[in-house]
């Protein structure tokens, strides 16, 4: 099969590799379709992942049809699927209490293990979902929006509150949408003119512009001097998380959408004057994968505007190196594999 393969930072090649073979018990062998090429993706290519041991396929975000189904797996052959990357022990602790996104010897798919930026993949059977009805275009984009979707839940938010959600790429704006389907007053904060401009024009969303004024002085004046009842960070910047506790209001709740590597500082004093909840939200579970694909169904995600790069896997070598260092215009890019 053809297999996009990044051999070292820098080097993506297209390589012929062995097909999966037949899947084992519980398991199913799945013809790729799509995959939607992600932040992650792109920082495997450049090098900056801090947990990957190369060669590695990438592609996490993917939809497929199985292909052939192993002993005991409760699927169809033909059937269109979505396919949950996040392979979890069930055993440990997390596992056993019904959090398999945060599973202690958790692997995902184009990280841990090879990903899906080839022709066949073999998947766990419990991490395969129906499509029902969705294109398999529009399954590959259901685990990215399922990050934020899974991040808004985490903030038992109500209806009406004042939110900020802080990052306007990909998973930020998933973030923004899903909050706005949950009923909250969205706005976004980001420092790039064009994401703002898109977030505003496409997708409808307040914003503040932090590239113009401080960002502290922005949620005053957004907030009359308040702060926002939640505060969702995605954006992945160590300053940016450390900020954020600042522009969260009192009884406020700070959600940590994306990760850092760093340690994060905050005044206690402050944080505890505020009684403030602080969240963090790890990958996503089959209830957000549910909500996204059904919600995409239901026509409250506009895929056709956040999807607009597409390119072919043999394509994908020079295209991926390209649009990590051109991203002017670009949101989502997608792989059409099948």
């Amino acid at each position: 099969m053809k297999a996009v393969v990044c051999r070292s930072p820098g080097d993506l090649v297209l390589e012929d590799r062995a097909a999966p073979g037949a899947p084992p018990p519980g398991w199913a062998r799945v013809a790729v379709s799509h995959v939607g090429i992600c932040g992650t993706d792109y920082h495997i290519f450049e090098g900056k992942h801090p947990f990957l041991a190369y060669p590695r396929i990438m592609g996490h975000e993917v939809s497929g049809t199985v292909a052939e189904r192993g002993e005991g797996a409760a699927l169809s052959v033909g059937e269109a699927v979505i396919i949950n990357p996040y392979l979890a022990c069930g055993k440990c602790i997390a596992c056993r209490h019904g959090k398999p996104n945060c599973c202690v010897s958790i692997e995902v798919l184009g990280v841990h293990r090879d990903g899906a930026m080839c022709d066949e993949i073999l998947v766990p059977a419990q991490n395969l979902y129906p499509a029902n009805g969705l294109s398999l275009a529009d399954a590959a984009a259901v685990e990215f929006l399922a990050i934020g979707a899974h991040a808004v839940r985490r903030s038992l938010a109500s209806p009406g509150q004042r939110t900020l959600v802080i990052g306007a790429g990909p998973i930020g704006l998933g973030t923004a949408l899903f909050a706005r389907i949950a009923g909250l007053d969205v706005s976004l904060l980001d420092m790039s003119a064009e994401r703002l401009g898109f977030a505003e024009s496409e997708l409808g969303f307040a914003t503040l512009d932090g590239s113009k004024a401080p960002a502290a002085d922005l949620v005053r004046q957004a907030t009359g001097g308040e702060g926002f009842d939640l505060v969702l960070d995605a954006t992945g910047n160590t300053q940016s998380v450390q900020s954020a506790f600042a522009h969260v209001a009192h009884g406020g709740t700070l959600v940590l959408v994306s990760v850092v590597k760093d340690d994060i500082t905050f005044s206690d004093p402050e944080f505890h004057k505020r009684e403030m909840t602080l969240v963090g939200s790890r990958n996503a579970l089959r209830a957000d994968f549910d909500h996204v694909a059904a919600s995409i169904r239901n026509g409250a995600v506009p895929l056709a505007k956040l999807v607009t790069h597409r390119t072919t896997l043999a394509g994908t070598p020079r295209d991926l190196a390209r649009w990590a260092h051109e991203k002017s215009g670009l949101i989502k890019a997608v792989i059409e594999v099948g």
